[in-house]
C-alpha cells in the first residue's frame, strides 16, 4: 500500500469508499475496517484523515449533496423562461429517477440518517436549501419548495414502481404547481 507521502488522493478515496459501501451494503454495515479495506488504505488512515466516523460520514454525504446540487444546477441554469424552466423540472425528476441507483439508496439512507440523529439535519436542511436556490431562478419562494418536495417524491415513485409513470404526468404535476406561483423575471 502506498504511504501518505505518494498517496495524496488517499482521503478522497476513502470518502468515495465509504459512499460506495453506504449504497451497497447500508450505513449499518459501514464500519472503518470495511472502508480501509474497501480503499485499499492501511487501517490508521482513517483516524488519520479522520476524527471518527461522524466526520466521515458528514463529509462523504457532505460530497453527495454537493454532486446533486450540481444536477439541480445542470438542469435549471439553463432555462429563460417559464415554460422552459418547467420542462427542465421534468428533465431533472426524469435523469434523477433513471439515473443510477446509487443516488436513490445514499439519498434515502442519508434522510434515514438525519430522521435518526438530529446533528445530520444540517446536511438535508443545506441540501434542500441549496437546491430551492436553482428552482427561485425561475420560481417565487413558496412554489420553490413546493417543487423540492415534488421532484423528491416524483423521483422516488418513478424509481420504485413497477411501472413508472410517464414524462406526461411529470410535466402535468410540474405545471399544476406552478401554475398559480408568481412569476419570477428570468
Amino acid at each position: 500500500m502506498a504511504t501518505g507521502h505518494t498517496d495524496p488522493q488517499r482521503r478522497d478515496r476513502i470518502i468515495d469508499a465509504t459512499l460506495d459501501l453506504i449504497a451497497e451494503e447500508g450505513i449499518a454495515r459501514v464500519s472503518h475496517r470495511r472502508i480501509a479495506a474497501r480503499a485499499g488504505v492501511p487501517l490508521g488512515s482513517m483516524t488519520y484523515h479522520f476524527d471518527g466516523m461522524d466526520q466521515l460520514l458528514r463529509e462523504a454525504f457532505g460530497r453527495f449533496t454537493d454532486r446533486m446540487v450540481a444536477l439541480f444546477d445542470a438542469h435549471l441554469s439553463a432555462p429563460a423562461d417559464r415554460a422552459q424552466a418547467r420542462a427542465a423540472v421534468a428533465d431533472l425528476v426524469h435523469a434523477m429517477s433513471d439515473g443510477p441507483r446509487r443516488d436513490l439508496v445514499l439519498t434515502q439512507e442519508l434522510y434515514t440518517l438525519a430522521a435518526r440523529r438530529p446533528e445530520y439535519r444540517v446536511l438535508t436542511h443545506e441540501w434542500m436549501r441549496r437546491s430551492r436556490v436553482h428552482l427561485e431562478k425561475h420560481f417565487d419562494p413558496d412554489t420553490a419548495r413546493q417543487l423540492d418536495a415534488l421532484i423528491e417524491g416524483l423521483t422516488l415513485h418513478r424509481a420504485l414502481a413497477r411501472e413508472p409513470h410517464g414524462r406526461a404526468l411529470t410535466e402535468e404535476a410540474v405545471t399544476r404547481i406552478t401554475a398559480g406561483g408568481r412569476s419570477l423575471p428570468v
